[in-house]
């Protein structure tokens, strides 16, 4: 990973972490609504209720040793190390991060058997057949190589063991390409959300394919997560969030004022939520 990007996303977490656990809670990721999205429920349920719809999903009923790739402030580490009374590790790029999951660890009594650290995806510290999980929900698009960091998770992951990946893609383009309007669209949001690009949901399973991941499966699941952006809109205009914004820095106003850049990417079919799952 470049330095220059390293960096600029290190620092929109730094700014930004606070404010999201403040307004939304541990969990930095979208939430589910139900198979097409009409399901009312309290966002964080929300955000909940996706983690366990990925376990179902996936065939996940057990885990001893979870590697949480691009873990926040340990929202999802934490959460299936107390499901599956695991041990979990979460990487991220940002040091504000991996102290607050620390913190939280220790608030919740799972700091002996979960650990954060500020780690590269495309270049982590772990051996080969490390993990018999490996967790990455919403961080691949983060990733300037994405084979690389798909290497790597595979690499990390133990015979037999699942990698689980869930990731903002765009459309499909097997039977149109992407328009210059779509184009231009997609890297608006690359230039808010410090993201170097994303890729469609069949070029990710192609990757896939070249591992070998076994058992590969994928799904879009963007119907059922599209309402998610509705509410954090709505949550990032009350006065609490409104004041925090003001005191998170230029980077997360920024990010807060185009949230409705993704709202109309879902609408218009162009991003999308893309699963992908398998074993070694």
């Amino acid at each position: 990973m470049s330095a220059t990007l390293y960096q600029r996303i290190q620092r929109f977490y730094d700014a930004s972490s606070g404010l999201w656990e403040q307004i939304w809670g541990e969990h930095m990721h979208h939430g589910y609504y139900g198979t097409d999205g009409s399901q009312k429920k309290d966002r964080r349920q929300a955000q909940i209720d996706l983690i366990e719809e990925l376990l179902i999903w996936a065939g996940v009923e057990a885990a001893s040793n979870i590697l949480d790739v691009g873990c926040g402030i340990g929202g999802s580490s934490l959460y299936l190390a107390e499901k599956f009374n695991a041990q979990a590790t979460g990487i991220t790029l940002s040091p504000v991060q991996a102290a607050r999951a620390t913190e939280r660890a220790l608030e919740a009594n799972l700091s002996q058997r979960t650990q954060f650290q500020v780690a590269d995806a495309q270049a982590m510290p772990f051996a080969d057949n490390s993990f018999d999980l490996v967790w990455s929900l919403e961080s691949g698009e983060h990733m300037p190589d994405k084979t690389k960091f798909m290497q790597e998770c595979y690499r990390v992951l133990k015979p037999g063991g699942t990698f689980i990946m869930v990731t903002w893609c765009h459309r499909a383009t097997e039977e149109s390409p992407l328009t210059t309007d779509e184009e231009k669209h997609l890297e608006d949001i690359y230039r808010v959300y410090f993201l170097p690009y994303v890729i469609s949901l069949p070029e990710y399973a192609s990757i896939a394919r070249q591992l070998p991941l076994n058992n590969l499966r994928t799904a879009d699941w963007s119907q059922a997560v599209a309402p998610f952006w509705n509410v954090v809109i709505d949550s990032a205009f009350t006065p609490q969030a409104l004041w925090g914004l003001l005191n998170a820095g230029w980077s997360t106003i920024q990010g807060a004022l185009s949230l409705g850049l993704m709202r109309r990417g879902y609408q218009r079919g162009l991003i999308r939520f893309g699963l992908l799952c398998g074993n070694k």
